[in-house]
């Protein structure tokens, strides 16, 4: 079974400038060197202390004011950044998806951007080749497919790269909040493609502002402010203590039905457990 813990895990970014030392300063000074003087360099700690299990069938959201430690605690998720102080484990097979545009190149074609962009994504060249045909289809891109991915617009770019993503089979899949901010129109046409997507990954941790689409995509939630965890739980829950206010007192009724409700009004307290 796929999984995530972290315990008691931090991460710190050392500052190098022209007033302190350079990195370069620093590896030699480890080394024996006598380069520079002996001052201390500043250091962000970006995450601390953090305790999360996420565990298979874990549909989490996270939330949090921008610089809380949402996309720094999804790198250290996915593996990508190291614990500086504490430990993490992950079971299983990460499908980070942090920037819809990392991946595509600009000289290369729409065809050839889906094959890049899945091999990216973890997908085996003969899975992407199965799956061309029917992202083709998805993006309406037509004749677009077969020129440069500089010729294209940005909404153009964001049907692409979007095509890929919810075409994939992920066992751990890390979202962050950049998805949820393309085209209105496009994303409801993409949202019962990303509600499979998410029903096929093994675990799901999605970091987004938008109330709607955490509560149609999670179970749970995590609170960051300030690079610790101020608490975690059943997604309205903490959607209420972070915002303030009940989440569906300002949803709208289309996400209600959604949701299983018919109207804000007839939401049962305290559901999101």
């Amino acid at each position: 079974m796929v999984s995530i813990d972290v315990w008691n895990a931090s991460v710190d970014f050392p500052i190098f400038d022209a007033k302190s030392r350079s990195l370069k300063k620093a590896v030699l000074n480890k080394a024996g060197g006598k380069i520079g003087t002996d001052s201390k360099v500043p250091v962000i700690e970006a995450l601390r202390d953090i305790n999360i299990s996420v565990a298979h069938g874990d549909r989490v959201g996270l939330v949090g004011h921008n610089g809380a430690g949402k996309s720094t605690l999804l790198r250290l998720l996915s593996g990508i950044y190291e614990p500086t102080r504490g430990h993490s484990r992950i079971v299983g097979k990460v499908a980070p998806v942090f920037d819809l545009g990392v991946g595509l190149d600009p000289e290369m074609n729409g065809i050839e951007n889906i094959m890049i962009r899945g091999l990216f994504l973890g997908m085996t060249r003969k899975q992407m080749e199965s799956r061309v045909d029917e992202i083709a289809e998805f993006t309406e891109l037509g004749d677009y497919l077969s020129m440069p991915l500089r010729t294209y617009s940005t909404g153009m770019r964001v049907r692409l790269a979007l095509g890929v993503v919810t075409s994939i089979d992920p066992e751990i899949l890390l979202l962050d909040e950049g998805i949820g901010a393309v085209d209105a129109s496009f994303l409801a046409k993409a949202r019962d493609r990303l509600n499979d997507l998410v029903k096929r990954s093994g675990l799901l941790v999605f970091a987004s502002h938008a109330d709607e689409m955490l509560m149609e995509l999670c179970t749970k939630a995590i609170w960051m402010d300030k690079g610790q965890v101020r608490m975690q739980g059943p997604i309205r829950d903490v959607l209420t203590a972070y915002k303030g206010r009940d989440p569906y007192e300002h949803m709208s009724q289309e996400a209600m039905e959604r949701l299983g409700h018919g109207s804000p009004a007839s939401a049962p307290a305290g559901e999101g457990a």
